[in-house]
């Protein structure tokens, strides 16, 4: 289907069918994507959305095909970063219930979930361990998403790793 399409890729109207096509073919990997990052399914939509219409406009500048699905999740990535950074900016005005709540989980034993292990990492790194283990890239296609060397690939990911394996240690502390 994609050579298909590459050889039409210069008609707008073809055009705007093969990128529809290709959407749909990694509509879920975009979601599942956009949701570790955002935890919430209203949020994890609007990224997707967000990702479409990106896409969509820059899908000319893709030379090309078989490189969408890596390319669409970089878009994805930069889509789910620029709406954690919105919500950061968000001030929230009633500080009473967070304190409140703070204070009220005080005596709830420790437990770790992947997902707060996975709020412990940088960006960065975030993005490394969730593209090689949760996608399957290789660490020559999570270079060429991110567009960093291969080398730093693998020093991110084994720095990521390495806070894991301390946040880890550190709850089996707490918990003995």
């Amino acid at each position: 289907m994609i050579n298909i399409i590459a050889s039409n890729h210069r008609n707008p109207e073809d055009n705007d069918k093969a990128f529809l096509g290709l959407f749909r073919q990694y509509e879920q990997d975009i979601y599942r994507m956009a949701y570790v990052y955002v935890k919430n399914k209203d949020d994890a939509l609007d990224i997707v959305q967000e990702t479409a219409y990106r896409s969509f406009l820059k899908f000319n500048t893709l030379n090309d095909l078989k490189f969408f699905k890596t390319w669409i999740i970089k878009i994805t990535i930069n889509c789910a970063i620029d709406l954690l950074r919105k919500k950061k900016k968000v001030v929230h005005l009633n500080i009473e219930e967070d304190e409140f709540i703070s204070n009220s989980t005080e005596d709830i034993p420790l437990s770790l979930t992947l997902q707060d292990l996975l709020e412990a990492l940088n960006e960065d790194e975030k993005t490394v361990l969730l593209l090689k283990y949760y996608q399957g890239y290789t660490f020559g296609e999570i270079s060429e998403i991110l567009n960093i060397p291969l080398s730093t690939v693998k020093s991110v990911l084994y720095r990521a790793l390495q806070n894991l394996s301390k946040k880890t240690r550190r709850v089996d502390m707490y918990e003995q």
